[in-house]
């Protein structure tokens, strides 16, 4: 059971108050309905460790799984009902304690609350004679079928004169815009987060050795975590040596590290329910070599001028495009793209030939979720143009290159796999990135790691 200072149950009302502001402002009035994520077996009587919907925590503050919110918005009033899990002895001495409804309409600020089962009995009359509802439209079909149950509990009181709601609206459209600009309390947290994954980081690069499995480096930095206060991971950590580096999405196995290859990692951990998310590219041995070190700088100088990019006014594909122009020349000054057959770097960046070097994009935003949410394209443009940054958004900057054996690539920078990623938030002045506690320069890596 998670108690709330009084600081988190004035942000969750005013969040709540905003919503119920905009839900005014486009229709008048009408109910909005959220439920948190299910909880999923990972294997037999055995759960996967419970995540709230990020959402749904961001407007209540609430961790417990079987809960839903409902907000009847009317022209003048609001009312707020919560559907959480009810106290239970026999239950809480195997799971933990339950908050219980009676308790969170003082602790969670809202002004109903019911026993989840209670949710299918509840629910159709609190949807009843009002014609707008938001909900989340298409995402699960656990919530559309729900909404179809209710909806059709209502049918049978047409008679009476009761309406149904006839009106849908994705509520994420909403919270989503909400969610991308962070204010001072969530960048306070994902600081602090930032600094955590900082020092996993550096305990990772501290106990590299050649011999050593990749495992071992993923046990430094989930021992860091939560030995810092952090609750979980934000995503899966990559631990990466040699040309493991060079996929993607790889996990942490059981490969060892060998002498003289480099070693990626992109890790980062979960607090307070936000994300942070780094990548560091260093040597196993704690020296680079000539070609890893030319390549390193390269993708390190595209990082440096795709941060620069992060400003007020400027678009989210600014960075992309500034880390491309970079990368792309790099490429041409390794040889593996020649002037007399591919052209000028803007020739080559316009026909994506660097995209088998480097195959993903420059950023994307953080928050609550590791990919988080929030339109990359500016919603009051009819042209739908790239979104232009604003001050609290908070973003990953992450070039990379990746080099697989290939005729096209010289054999000095086979199974080089490289990739720098920083969290950066965008502020009125220049951009603070929140991830620096992590050696980024060569001479910085090697020095602490020698």
């Amino acid at each position: 059971m998670k108690t709330l200072p009084d600081f988190q149950s004035a942000t969750y009302l005013h969040r709540r108050a905003r919503l119920i502001q905009t839900i005014r402002s486009q229709t008048g009035g009408g109910v909005f309905i959220l439920g948190t994520a299910p909880e999923s077996l990972r294997n037999r009587d055995s759960e996967y460790a419970y995540r709230h919907d990020s959402d749904f925590y961001y407007l209540t503050g609430f961790t417990e799984p079987q809960s839903v919110l409902v907000i009847q918005v009317n022209p003048d009033s609001a009312v707020t009902h919560l559907f959480c899990r009810p106290k239970d002895l026999e239950r809480e001495i195997w799971d933990g304690l339950r908050l219980g409804p009676e308790q969170a309409i003082s602790q969670l600020g809202v002004d109903h609350a019911y026993p989840f089962l209670e949710v299918n009995e509840r629910l159709p009359n609190l949807m009843a004679n009002y014609q707008h509802l938001y909900s989340r439209l298409g995402a699960s079909a656990d919530v559309d079928a729900s909404l179809r149950t209710w909806l059709s509990a209502l049918n049978s009181q047409v008679r009476q004169g009761v309406k149904k709601p006839t009106q849908f609206h994705d509520l994420e459209a909403i919270v989503h815009e909400y969610r991308l600009v962070k204010d001072a309390e969530e960048i306070a947290i994902m600081r602090r987060a930032g600094q955590i994954s900082a020092q996993a980081h550096l305990a990772a690069m501290s106990a590299s050795q050649a011999g050593l499995k990749e495992y071992d480096l993923e046990a430094e930095l989930l021992y860091t975590f939560r030995k810092a206060g952090s609750e979980s991971v934000a995503y899966n950590s990559i631990v990466a040596a040699g040309e493991n580096a060079c996929i993607l999405h790889y996990r942490a196995s059981d490969a060892t590290l060998q002498d003289g290859d480099l070693c990626l990692i992109d890790a980062g951990c979960e607090l307070a329910g936000y994300a942070s998310d780094i990548t560091r590219t260093f040597p196993i041995n704690g020296k680079f070599s000539a070609a890893q070190q030319e390549a390193y700088e390269i993708v390190l100088a595209a990082q440096a001028a795709a941060i620069a990019q992060c400003q007020v006014g400027k678009s989210f594909l600014d960075p992309h495009e500034a880390a491309l122009e970079i990368l792309t020349q790099g490429l041409f000054d390794m040889k593996i793209l020649q002037h007399h057959l591919h052209g000028s770097t803007a020739e080559a960046i316009q026909a994506k030939l660097y995209q088998p070097y480097y195959m993903h994009r420059t950023s994307h935003w953080l928050g609550m979720d590791v990919h988080d949410v929030g339109s990359y394209r500016e919603p009051s443009d009819p042209n739908q143009g790239w979104r232009i940054f604003q001050p609290g958004m908070v973003l990953t900057v992450e070039p990379g290159l990746y080099f697989r054996p290939c005729p096209e690539v010289p054999e000095k920078y086979w199974n080089i796999g490289i990739r720098i990623e920083d969290d950066v938030l965008i502020q009125d002045t220049n951009p603070e990135i929140l991830s620096r506690d992590v050696p980024v320069s060569v001479s910085e890596i090697e020095r602490w790691m020698s």
